[in-house]
């Protein structure tokens, strides 16, 4: 069965970088469309970043655009999220997951494969 685990997540001053790994063990057969969702203390979770199955299209919030990069290496089963630029208001419980649609991105409901989530904090 496929799942997916994250890691990468840390304590950092503002302004700082780190990068988020999701790996997919268990059943990796095929690549799927993943992404990436923050939830904040008392915030409701919002979707934050995608990629498709081929990496070749990706998506982002308004809120990271110019700061965060998601990208794949397929053949380690992961996907990356780069984390620039990193202010306060990033701090949240980070997680990855399959889009419906297993292949591309559009829209944030409905992923399914939920990560256990790591701890980003941006704090000086």
């Amino acid at each position: 069965q496929l799942q997916l685990v994250e890691s990468g997540g840390g304590l950092v001053q503002p302004g700082g970088s780190l990068r988020l790994s999701c790996a997919a063990t268990g059943f990796t057969e095929d690549y799927y469309a993943i992404g990436w969702f923050r939830q904040a203390p008392g915030k409701e979770r919002e979707g934050v970043s995608c990629i498709s199955s081929s990496g070749g299209s990706t998506t982002y919030a308004d809120s990271v655009k110019g700061r965060f990069t998601i990208s794949r290496d397929n053949a380690k089963n992961t996907v990356y999220l780069q984390m620039n630029s990193l202010k306060p208001e990033d701090t949240a419980v980070y997680y990855c997951a399959i889009h419906p649609s297993r292949y591309y991105c559009g829209g944030w409901a409905d992923f399914d494969s939920w990560g256990q989530g790591t701890q980003v904090t941006v704090s000086s």
